[in-house]
């Protein structure tokens, strides 16, 4: 079935001065990048984060643009980025997990010892209706590319499963595919190894393809992908066309490496060597937006390009990184892979020139899916068909300090699946936030976590009992949506009973 999605005829954005028809959008979007891994505050204080690393290029953005710090995704890559392309949640569109083999799920999910977890969509999303376990859908790169737009995709794709047309960016309404495909992370960021493409790492799916010109150079992944990702640009202007840029960085993702650029100075701060390599990588990041921003300067295209910076899933915690588990993004809880803040909160930053107010910020809420409307309202697209009903709403309304106040809309999170490490937040679950609330459902023991965000951030006191009633009609709304959208649910191995929705569990 198809939905006809019809947008304003005549774009708010076109009545403030400054703004351009067709404007360039260069959605700059980091893997697995912190709340807290910034120089620039997103919180209503400055932490001891905020002192340690150095992102002087998101304090530059955050300083021409407005700043928005309760922004959220998923809390692991794939669901989140598949969202972003259809616009879907996540409990409907089944790409659930992080995906990579083709028909396979993931080793900790099959193994798992209480739950056995349903057939998700682990192939991703495909442009063919006759892909099995995958979400057919419109993406809306495809619908810019109709619309005039060049579209470029540089770096990390996983948007589908190897050996699905998902894996290759070309299928899913890209012009140009600069080091995409089905991995969610690179083998090696070191030129000197080839990006991986070594003969030790021959036959894993992690070597990053497509760069063989910078193969053995004394260079860093991230560094390539911005010089290619200028080149691409420049390709555009060139062509009189205006551009989509989805400059999609493998950084922060493991492997944590050094990059020379920067990781000599975190030494020198006597920080451990795993977290000094890990903020030489926040920085490179860093210095690419930086590159961009004035490449776009230098272009005079500065009045006429929008800029968006947005990450994926909470900063990595459980795992791989010095210091203590858990810590990494306080005052937040917990990180990548946990439905609490620290794994779903993001720093989100949009410069639109003559309609954002440079140094403004909003506390007003939003989720990865409603980039799908936004971004295709500012391009002007404003009357287009989709395969698949959109949930995303735009928010390009308040770009110009129009943003709500109180809100009463609901965001979802559906996870039902398994990560692999433990913490707080982490495991199958369901999670609804409304207003200042937050409620969590967990799977496999029937548990419910209810935080009050506003006043308590780190999620350290769970008021799921002492408000029965508020977690009861939570648990109302997030059943009947979970109903409404079909999403799956995992069984208990023991009984072999389906996972009740959260509104048939006694509080």
């Amino acid at each position: 079935m198809r939905y006809l999605l019809t947008l304003c005829t005549y774009l708010f954005i076109w009545s403030f001065s400054g703004a351009q028809e067709q404007p360039n959008i260069i959605l700059f979007f980091v893997d697995d990048l912190g709340w807290q891994d910034t120089s620039e505050p997103f919180w209503t204080k400055t932490t001891s984060f905020n002192k340690t690393y150095r992102t002087p290029n998101m304090e530059r953005l955050a300083d021409e643009g407005m700043k928005f710090t309760q922004a959220y995704a998923t809390p692991v890559c794939s669901p989140t980025r598949v969202s972003l392309l259809t616009g879907m949640n996540a409990a409907r569109h089944r790409v659930t997990n992080w995906t990579l083999h083709k028909d396979k799920m993931q080793p900790m999910e099959t193994g798992h010892q209480t739950l056995s977890f349903p057939p998700w969509n682990v192939n991703g999303i495909t442009p063919d209706f006759d892909i099995d376990h995958a979400v057919y859908a419109t993406p809306f790169p495809s619908l810019l590319q109709e619309d005039g737009y060049e579209t470029i995709h540089v770096g990390k794709a996983h948007f589908g499963a190897i050996g699905t047309p998902g894996e290759n960016p070309l299928n899913l309404g890209f012009d140009v595919n600069i080091a995409g495909h089905a991995a969610g992370a690179p083998k090696s960021y070191l030129g000197v190894q080839n990006f991986g493409n070594i003969p030790e790492f021959e036959g894993t799916p992690w070597p990053v393809p497509g760069l063989s010109s910078y193969h053995g150079q004394d260079i860093f992944l991230t560094e390539v992908l911005t010089l290619e990702a200028i080149k691409a640009m420049d390709h555009s202007l060139e062509e009189e066309k205006p551009f989509f840029l989805y400059m999609s960085h493998y950084g922060v993702h493991t492997p944590i490496m050094p990059d020379s650029r920067f990781v000599q100075h975190y030494y020198d701060m006597g920080m451990d060597s795993t977290e000094a390599m890990y903020a030489a990588l926040i920085e490179g990041v860093d210095k690419s937006l930086g590159d961009i921003m004035d490449f776009v300067v230098e272009r005079e295209i500065e009045e006429e390009t929008i800029i968006i910076f947005m990450s994926d899933n909470g900063g990595l915690s459980a795992v791989a990184r010095g210091g203590t588990p858990h810590t990494h993004n306080k005052p937040l809880s917990s990180g990548k892979g946990s439905m609490h803040e620290g794994g779903i909160r993001e720093p989100m930053l949009v410069k639109y020139p003559g309609v954002t107010v440079p140094g403004s910020e909003t506390d007003a809420y939003l989720i990865i899916e409603d980039f799908y409307p936004t971004i295709l309202e500012m391009a002007g697209v404003t009357d287009y068909e989709t395969i698949q009903m959109v949930d995303g709403e735009s928010f390009a309304s308040w770009l110009d300090g129009n943003t709500p106040g109180m809100q009463d809309r609901p965001l979802y999170w559906h996870y039902p699946n398994d990560w692999g490490p433990t913490g707080p937040g982490i495991g199958a679950s369901s999670t609804i936030r409304k207003g200042d609330w937050k409620l969590i459902y967990y799977h496999d023991d029937g548990r419910f976590e209810l935080f009050n965000i506003e006043d308590d951030i780190g999620e350290t006191t769970n008021e799921a009992l002492e408000e029965q009633d508020r977690t009861r009609a939570m648990a109302t709304e997030l059943g009947q949506y979970l109903r409404e959208v079909r999403a799956q649910m995992p069984y208990h191995k023991e009984s072999g009973l389906l996972v009740p929705y959260p509104d048939k569990v006694k509080i």
